[in-house]
Formats: structure tokens, sequence, C-alpha cells
């Protein structure tokens, strides 16, 4: 079964953990996906061995204009804008208020919150044109529930899914489809630094969601009929 045969998918984060577990599911299920990440190398490698059609696009979301650089990248692989968004890029440090710098805040904010609107508003419009389309953002537990430590991630979190929710209400009758998909803790690298050395007060790895089980969500959330939207879908670990 390959459902998604002939739609052409963008992945964000796509060089590691969810990213690209969503990038090799979404191959898997028959689409045609542009793995995007900062680092060249590893996404080659990914990309090359994802096979069918599957490309790699280099790009620090922070950068505006680097974004402006993919958007054109995409439009000239395609033809067109892709058929499918998922806005996974993103950062997660954690420290208490006082000691997050100025820059670490405006760059958390600025690859998970900016970066993904600045994506959906280079392919709204066209989506809108032709009646298709459809965005996925990858939020968090954080979207909706503060942290100590999270300053920063659950400003841009909660952001996201406030720009989820105008999406979602601006394309409602369109065509266009908005879907949130929000895990709780997932098992990435990510949390290598914040769990060394037993940290206190967050879960342990066997406590998590795998990346494959997000995975599996976004395909299910994609390839629902056209006519059924997934406004929003939480995850967590049973």
């Amino acid at each position: 079964m390959r459902p998604l045969e002939g739609r052409a998918a963008v992945v964000t984060g796509a060089s590691r953990g969810i990213g690209l577990a969503v990038a090799r599911a979404l191959a898997a299920a028959g689409a045609q996906v542009a793995l995007v990440a900062r680092s060249a190398d590893t996404l080659e490698r990914e990309a090359t061995a994802l096979g069918g059609g599957t490309t790699a696009f280099a790009a620090d979301l922070s950068d505006p204009k680097q974004v402006e650089g993919l958007l054109v990248a995409l439009h000239e692989r395609f033809a067109t804008v892709p058929d499918i968004v998922v806005n996974n890029a993103g950062i997660f440090r954690v420290a208490p208020l006082h000691a997050v710098t100025a820059g670490e805040f405006a760059e958390t904010v600025q690859t998970n919150l900016v970066a993904p609107f600045l994506l959906i508003h280079g392919v709204l419009r066209e989506m809108r044109a032709r009646g298709t389309g459809h965005v996925i953002t990858i939020g968090s537990v954080a979207d909706r529930h503060p942290f100590p430590e999270n300053g920063a991630y659950a400003a841009a979190k909660f952001g996201a899914r406030a720009l989820h929710e105008v999406l979602r209400a601006e394309v409602r009758g369109t065509g266009v489809r908005a879907s949130l998909v929000s895990p709780g803790p997932v098992d990435t690298t990510i949390w290598d630094p914040i769990l060394a050395g037993g940290r206190p007060g967050y879960p342990s790895r066997d406590a998590m969601l795998s990346v494959d089980a997000v995975a599996d969500a976004v395909v299910w959330v994609a390839t629902r009929p056209a006519d059924v939207n997934i406004d929003e879908l939480r995850l967590s670990r049973s």
C-alpha cells in the first residue's frame, strides 16, 4: 500500500529524530520527500538511502534568507509547492528564565515559530489557488502545558499552536488542510545533554514515545480522505 504515491512532501529537521522518522515513513507511503536540515552530509546520506526521488536541501531555518532560498529550490524541484509540508525543525534547550540569554531565546523562537510561519507563508497562496495541500505542524506537550526551564521552548511552541489554529480557521473549506501533531516526550538524541547525569524532574528514556510512533501518526493524518481534516492529534505514552 502506497497511499501517498505521486504526492510531494517536505520535512524540516529531517536529519535525525522525529524528522528523519517522518521522512522515512512518508517515503514508504509513496511520497517524494525533500529532506531539510542544516547537516548537508547527513541529509545526502539519508536521501540516498531512501531513494525513490528523495532529495536533500541543506538550510539553516533560523536564517530567513535561507528559508527564502529553500522555497525557491522546492518550487524548482516539484514545479509547484509541495503537497505536504511537515514543520518539524526545532531547538530544545532547558534553562531557568534568569539564565536564558536574549540570543538563545530569539534563536529558539526564530527556529521553532518564525521559520514555520515563513514556510507556510511561502506555500499557502499556491495551495489555496489549487485547492489542495496539507500543512502538518509537529507540536509538543509543551505547546499547552508550561514546564519549568522551558521558557523559550514553551513560548515558541505555544505560538506554533496558535499559528496552526489561525491557519486552520483560515483554510477551512478551501481544500487545504492543517493539522497539529503534538507528542509527549519522544526518545531522541535531543535529550542526551539534558538527561546526562540523571537530571531530576524529567522523564526517563523508557517512558518516552518512539520516533516511529510519531511518524506513524503523521502518515495517518496525511492519508485521511481529502474531506477529512485532523485538526489536532495529541500523543502520549500508554
